[in-house]
């Protein structure tokens, strides 16, 4: 009895201590820092909580005590969605740009190249020709609107087209240099068909229409490979977030802040899983976007080389000038073999002596090509000399682009790296970073880049059987562009021909070269 008092007093004492002690560990933390990093964000502070308190409520976060709401979780998981969108867009954003800008900056210099031809072309021909070119200008102005309907993506044979030209020339000039007859459409329709026999022009219908098919197959193919490529970028770059994604992206992004830890960032190997199951479909765009990315190279080779259109643009003129006084030194045999072929044409009642008048008074100065000091400027005052500074600032673009084209080789499989940025996004201490439930090492190994590769990403669940569609659209636009390309480096012209019907028909024009 005497000891009751004793005991009475030690039940007493061990069951305050361990009532201090369990006050001590269910004494909730403050929320202080969550609540100023929420607010940054530009959330409101409204029913967020000062203390934690109990987790049971999460869906995505740890379940443990907690500084979020269910309706925080939801927010935080928008914003995740949000910056891992703005992420791929701002890390692809350089690559975009590129493109675009080069796009634009080819385009202009092929146009203004075709512009400058041409009033090139017409000023020549007006000095020289006079009255007579001016009457006949409609046939060369016809050869410009035609190459530039070819560049811009119309359906345009250029070898048909050039052919078309010789023989049109072929006929004007005949009846020209034989004024005293009279030529029914017939007639003139019989002449030519001996544009190929007789050769009028000499070998410049041949050198012409092989140098400027190769050169314009490449150009109108490079601008249109640097429109496809930004096309694809830019819509690839445009993100569907899985919901999957979305939960992994909440977790690493922020359930640190459930956590009480909002300044924590995470590991950098966790962040690679996360982004590799997010960014699966895009890995699988690279295989394809590396050999579209090696055929641009190829033609781009080709357009600092034998296809450079500068080359084939500049003297076209001249080339052409020849040409007409080729068929004038041969005009009497032509004129005899084609009476022959397709019958003597009847007088035109004005006489013989006008059209020996009227050879004389076409080709009364020989042409003779301009030296540089000589050579006429073009209209509006852009001289060629103008035109060969635009030239050589476009090899350096050439040599640019062909820089930025070998950066971006391996480019979407390369892009969770981009983003996972130590010091950056991640942390780059391991043992001190969120590994998707506490402040610690992350132990699980990266999975490989593409789809098939998910199967076993510990962090988000990725359906491999489920390819997203607007990926495995770009792959196929990417290949037909590469196919493209590859017959453009080999001087061949490629394009489709859609029909409702059929389907869609593929055809390929092979051009020989010199």
């Amino acid at each position: 009895l005497e000891k009751t008092p004793y005991l009475v007093r030690l039940v007493c004492c061990t069951l305050s201590m361990l009532s201090l002690s369990c006050g001590g560990d269910i004494k909730a933390k403050t929320c202080s820092d969550v609540r100023q990093a929420y607010t940054a964000k530009g959330f409101s502070l409204v029913n967020v909580p000062h203390q934690e308190m109990s987790g049971e409520h999460l869906r995505v976060c740890p379940q443990g005590y907690t500084c979020c709401t269910s309706d925080m979780e939801e927010k935080l998981g928008q914003q995740s969605k949000l910056e891992f969108e703005n992420l791929v867009e701002d890390t692809s954003q350089s690559l975009r740009t590129t493109l675009v800008s080069r796009h634009q900056q080819f385009d202009e210099f092929f146009l203004e190249l075709l512009d400058n031809g041409e009033k090139s072309l017409n000023n020549m021909f007006t000095r020289t020709y006079g009255k007579l070119y001016m009457q006949n200008s409609e046939l060369f102005q016809d050869l410009f609107t035609e190459l530039k309907r070819y560049y811009t993506g119309g359906n345009v044979n250029l070898e048909e087209m050039l052919n078309d030209f010789w023989s049109r020339l072929l006929e004007r000039m005949f009846q020209l240099l034989n004024s005293q007859y009279h030529f029914t459409d017939d007639y003139l329709e019989c002449v030519s068909k001996y544009t190929d026999q007789l050769k009028p022009f000499g070998d410049v219908p041949r050198k012409l229409k092989a140098q400027v098919t190769r050169a314009f197959i490449a150009a109108r193919t490079f601008v249109q490979g640097l429109m496809v490529g930004r096309e694809v970028a830019n819509r690839v770059a445009k993100v569907n977030v899985a919901p999957a994604c979305i939960r992994a992206l909440t977790k690493m992004l922020y359930c640190p802040y459930c956590r009480g830890l909002p300044g924590l960032k995470p590991c950098h190997n966790y962040c690679h899983n996360v982004m590799r199951g997010c960014l699966a479909n895009q890995a699988d765009l690279d295989p394809e976007w590396n050999l579209f990315i090696d055929a641009m190279l190829l033609v781009a080779d080709r357009l600092e080389g034998p296809f450079n259109i500068e080359a084939i643009m500049e003297p076209i003129d001249v080339k052409i000038s020849e040409a007409i006084m080729t068929m004038q030194d041969n005009s009497m045999t032509v004129s005899a073999k084609v009476f022959q072929g397709c019958g003597q044409p009847k007088p035109s009642g004005m006489g013989s002596s006008r059209s020996a008048r009227g050879i004389s008074d076409v080709f009364n100065a020989r042409f003779r090509p301009y030296s540089p000091e000589e050579r006429p400027t073009t209209a509006a005052g852009t001289s060629l000399d103008r035109l060969r500074t635009v030239w050589r600032t476009m090899q350096h673009s050439v040599l640019d682009i062909k820089k930025k084209l070998k950066q971006s080789k391996r480019f979407w499989s390369n892009l969770p790296d981009e983003i996972c940025i130590k010091d950056k996004l991640t942390e780059s201490d391991e043992e001190q970073c969120w590994n998707s439930h506490a402040k610690a090492r992350y132990f699980p190994e990266v999975v490989k880049d593409g789809l098939t590769n998910q199967l076993n990403n510990p962090e988000v669940a990725v359906d491999i059987t489920r390819p997203d569609t607007l990926i495995r659209q770009q792959i196929m636009t990417l290949r037909v562009m590469t196919n493209k390309l590859r017959n453009a480096y080999n001087g061949n012209d490629i394009f489709f021909q859609d029909s409702s019907k059929s389907g869609s028909n593929l055809s390929v024009v092979h051009y020989q070269g010199p």
